[in-house]
């Protein structure tokens, strides 16, 4: 008698949203990282850079929540963009407030506004109803796995 072929079961469409996801996010991820490239910034730089620019004067671990990275990690990186006269550290008390300097603010001008087109632009494939369709989505999932 032959036998019949081993047929695999389907993957979930979660399990294939979550793989398209992961896709998407490395072809973009390659794509801003080549663009950062030419203002001598990592993704965590410019992170911190958008962050602080758009908000002077906060706390090292309020940018250290919104990053989800350790104390020991948003301590050297903030070290390196010291020594790289990005910004500047503040201490009040206990606490570390951070700040842009000029080259720091010139830099957040000129990398963050091109950063977020180039972003924009990948997703431009989306209607502005889909984009906020999936934004409303995402939320609610990132929400929901915290």
């Amino acid at each position: 008698m032959p036998t019949e072929p081993h047929v695999r079961p389907l993957r979930s469409p979660g399990l294939l949203a979550w793989l398209r996801l992961v896709r998407i996010f490395q072809k973009v991820d390659r794509a801003s990282a080549e663009q950062l490239r030419c203002h001598r910034l990592s993704p965590a730089q410019l992170d911190v850079l958008a962050r602080v620019g758009m908000s002077e004067g906060m706390s090292q671990q309020r940018v250290a929540d919104a990053l989800m990275v350790t104390k020991g990690n948003i301590c050297q990186l903030l070290d390196k963009m010291e020594q790289s006269d990005l910004l500047e550290r503040r201490r009040e008390g206990r606490v570390n407030h951070l700040y842009l300097t000029d080259k720091g603010r010139q830099l957040f001008e000129e990398a963050v506004p091109a950063h977020d087109e180039m972003v924009a632009s990948k997703l431009a494939e989306l209607e502005p109803d889909e984009q906020r369709t999936l934004l409303r989505l995402l939320r609610r999932l990132d929400h929901e796995l915290s």
